[in-house]
């Protein structure tokens, strides 16, 4: 540690003497681990790693004297502060708007990339942060700080976030692309050993030395690929790329010839695709950016990317800003120079890339934020009603409209990520039955129903008293026989809504009376009492009929189950595992034990697939539903699974005191996951119903 870097660090550590972090350790681990990506990762010189230890002490602690410390140190440390008091309020989370008050404090462009590797630290310890404080985090990382990372050409920092990103904010398919690179490793670098057997001869004859390397995507871009092109992890052809690191000398004339040799080789062995040809070699990106991309064929017909670079162009494409001080070779200065330059204008211009290669937030939620700058999480196509409710029922129940980023906005006024939102509310405002309409969360709904059937109950209360008092001046008997089959007759199926009928108007008392003494003078038709339901338990099956084994060696006749720990059901995606003594288990690809058993017992791991068509077994599979505590819902659960193909084997109920909520833990036999994600779909539509999950 140079003097410089270890006075600064003596001067944080003494102003934050005192401060921890959420999970009780010294806030200097904080400051130290960004000191060290600073200076290892980055390579940025001592007088940036200095300027991280008076930026954090300034902030945190008490102002040090920042003048006794260099003019470059003072700069990038004052940069840094300026950036610190933006809050997200202050934006509304707009990248542009963001990107340019970076620009504006930062007089050395350095600054930015030091606030990048700021918040890569925060992303590796995003578990020691509150639930709210961390969706925010996550947020400004995927719509800030990747982008910039991008831009200024940090790959590796920009993969890292993403990946962090996707295994907090959508964690089980995170985990379930991650178990299947893991579990498709082996078949990856077979491909890879076909690929290259053809091609060593001729590279050898040449004297050409190289390097391979197998370059798999991160998990967020292959979960782009799916969501983009809305297949599965097997429809993403490239999932990896091979890439050729050439080693020569670091003459420009001399790498790009043998660049283009190696290509030629390639293509001379394997069919190309012409139209997914990049050539940044002949004109590099403007972060500097510099490689030969092409797609070939195989014997096979697998598609493969392949790509082609100097060992000068690998470092600078996987280590950024780094590579421009390793090189000496090159005139470092005049490299530094450029770079900041580069970094610069890449700041202050749009991307210069394709639309789909920029990040983009969950397409099932939004952000928004309150005036006083909380961050809430809603539902895509949420309305200002959404939002008024999820700040408050009451609220909701008032609310006649809104300000979107200050404008004045209807009620059914629909949301967008980054907006800051108001509510204007009315004591004379009541809940309709459109609002329905206007809303996508189940709180939303859930109260806007009890607040209309309230309303409901007063009218209908107001219809019976009517035909009552009507009756008895008529002195005619309508008995609850004759006032269920007169309702059947209309279709009503609601007592309460028949009656607030009759008091809206909807209904005519007069109608009813002529239905009674026409009824008086014929004999009353037999009603046949309805057969007493009959609930099937289901049976347990073997499910061996229902899974059929690939590449399984030696193990003809054995037997095949469901594993306890995630209960597969027909059209899961799934794998199997070879036990010792029970067979092979069949597990769900997001089983939660599937990480362990793929990256422990690889040679145990079978791959699997579903017959066309499922047999005739029952699956068993386990669902927890939380409602409200107050609320019976248990027939209503009941009566939802009761109209698909499932059938209960148990039921168990616990109550929540504290926060007024039940868990009600359904285990249920059904014939596909197409059937289960009906039930599941349809017990989320009751309003008693908070969420269900399967485990």
């Amino acid at each position: 540690m140079s003097e410089l870097v270890e006075k600064a660090r003596k001067t944080a550590s003494e102003a934050l003497e005192g401060i921890t972090r959420y999970n009780g350790v010294p806030f200097m681990e904080h400051v130290d681990n960004v000191a060290a990506i600073v200076s290892d990762e980055i390579a940025l010189p001592e007088s940036c790693v200095a300027a991280v230890y008076l930026h954090e002490a300034s902030i945190m602690g008490r102002l040090p004297d920042f003048g006794s410390f260099p003019q470059d140190v003072v700069t990038i440390a004052d940069g840094l502060n300026k950036i610190s008091g933006i809050r997200p309020k202050d934006t509304r989370l707009e990248a542009e708007v963001y990107k340019k008050l970076i620009v504006s404090y930062s007089k050395d462009p350095r600054v930015t990339v030091i606030k990048i590797a700021d918040r890569l630290e925060v992303m590796r310890h995003l578990d020691i942060f509150p639930k709210s404080s961390r969706e925010q985090k996550l947020l400004e990382t995927l719509m800030l700080y990747i982008p910039l990372a991008h831009q200024l050409g940090l790959y590796n920092i920009k993969h890292e976030m993403e990946d962090t990103y996707l295994r907090f904010a959508q964690a089980e398919k995170y985990r379930s692309i991650t178990n299947r690179l893991k579990a498709t490793e082996k078949d990856r670098e077979k491909l890879t050993a076909e690929f290259i057997e053809p091609l060593k001869l001729k590279l050898s004859d040449a004297g050409i030395k190289y390097k391979l390397k197998v370059r798999t995507k991160s998990a967020y871009s292959i979960y782009k690929k799916m969501e983009k092109q809305g297949v599965d992890f097997d429809g993403v052809f490239d999932v990896f790329a091979i890439r050729f690191i050439i080693d020569c000398e670091n003459d420009p004339s001399v790498e790009k010839d043998l660049c283009w040799k190696v290509y030629s080789y390639v293509t001379e062995e394997y069919e190309p695709d012409t139209n997914r040809l990049r050539d940044w070699i002949s004109q590099p990106k403007a972060n500097g950016y510099e490689s030969l991309h092409i797609t070939v064929h195989n014997r096979e017909g697998n598609a493969l990317e392949v790509q082609i670079r100097t060992k000068r162009m690998d470092d600078m494409a996987e280590n950024g800003v780094a590579s421009h001080w390793a090189y000496k070779g090159v005139q470092a200065e005049e490299s530094t120079k450029r770079w900041l330059e580069s970094v610069r204008y890449n700041l202050e211009h749009p991307y210069d890339t394709k639309a789909e290669d920029l990040p983009v937030p969950p397409s099932d939620e939004i952000f928004v934020y309150t005036p006083s700058g909380e961050l809430r999480t809603l539902r895509a196509g949420a309305s200002i009603l959404d939002f008024a409710f999820n700040i408050h029922s009451g609220l909701g129940c008032k609310c006649i409209g809104g300000k979107v980023n200050g404008k004045a906005v209807q009620i059914k006024e629909k949301l967008k990520t980054g907006d800051v939102v108001e509510i204007i509310t009315s004591k004379n405002q009541r809940p309709g039955k459109d609002w329905l309409g206007w809303v996508v969360s189940p709180k939303a709904k859930s109260k806007i129903r009890q607040e209309l059937d309230a309303d409901e109950r007063k009218a209908a209360a107001d219809g019976r008293e009517l035909l009552t008092r009507r009756l008895k001046n008529w002195k005619l008997s309508f008995g609850d026989d004759e006032l269920h089959e007169y309702m059947k007759g209309l279709k009503y199926s609601s007592n309460i809504t028949f009656f607030a009928d009759i008091a809206s108007g909807n209904l005519d008392v007069n109608d009813i009376k002529s239905w009674i003494l026409a009824r008086e003078e014929r004999k009353a038709p037999v009603v046949e009492e309805p057969k007493e339901r009959q609930w099937s338990s289901g049976k347990s099956a073997s499910n061996s009929d229902n899974i059929l084994v690939l590449n399984a060696k030696d193990v003809k006749g054995m037997q095949y189950r469901m594993a306890h720990c995630c209960n597969p059901v027909f059209g899961d995606e799934v794998f199997g595992f070879v036990t010792r003594t029970e067979g092979i288990k069949i597990h769900r690809m997001s089983c939660p034990n599937a990480a362990r058993l793929i990256e422990r017992y690889p040679y145990r791991i079978q791959k699997v697939k579903w017959q066309e068509s499922a047999a005739t077994t029952d699956f068993q599979c386990t669902l927890v539903i939380t409602a409200d505590a107050d609320t019976p819902v248990l027939a209503s659960v009941l009566q939802v699974i009761g109209g698909f193909k499932a059938s209960v084997r148990n039921i168990n109920v616990k109550e929540n005191g504290r926060n007024g909520t039940s868990e009600i833990s359904v285990r249920i036999l059904v014939p596909s996951n197409m059937e289960l994600d009906k039930v599941i779909s349809q017990l989320n539509n009751l309003k008693e119903i908070h969420r269900v999950k399967r485990i």
